[in-house]
């Protein structure tokens, strides 16, 4: 077996693997801002226990809070299944069986990802539901 250093030369030749490579380290990057960001968000600045349905429903009555969580759901999910198609590509010696795992992972992201998107895009606001939060 192999140990990774992490620091992996680029595939040569272009296409899906260099794109692959460089999505890989740009939407890490990313995340790592996102998701900072969303933790300080979430869970620094706002006491756990306000963090209820009201709240997030008047988070999301402005539209780029669902454009972040959209963005933070999206790069989230493929950066992930693509290094669960590399460690597939890399340990799945067997064609058929790399074919099928890479088909349900496929699928899975496919479907996670239109479920993360509808409901951030239907999500409506359903009123107040009384007070989340008592501030002093």
């Amino acid at each position: 077996m192999r140990i990774s250093s992490g620091y992996g030369a680029k595939p040569a030749g272009g296409g899906f693997e260099t794109f692959s490579w460089y999505f890989f380290r740009i939407s890490g990057v990313l995340l790592i801002f996102l998701v900072i960001i969303h933790l300080l968000i979430m869970h620094v600045t706002t006491d756990v226990a306000c963090t209820t349905y009201q709240f997030v429903a008047m988070r999301y009555d402005n539209p780029l809070w669902r454009l972040y969580d959209w963005l933070l759901l999206t790069l989230a999910l493929l950066h992930g299944m693509n290094g669960l198609r590399v460690v597939i590509d890399d340990y799945v010696h067997e064609r058929g069986a790399r074919l099928t795992l890479m088909s349900v992972a496929g699928t899975l992201t496919l479907i996670f990802f239109m479920l993360g998107t509808i409901t951030l895009i239907t999500f409506q606001h359903t009123g107040n539901l009384g007070v989340s939060c008592l501030h002093h």
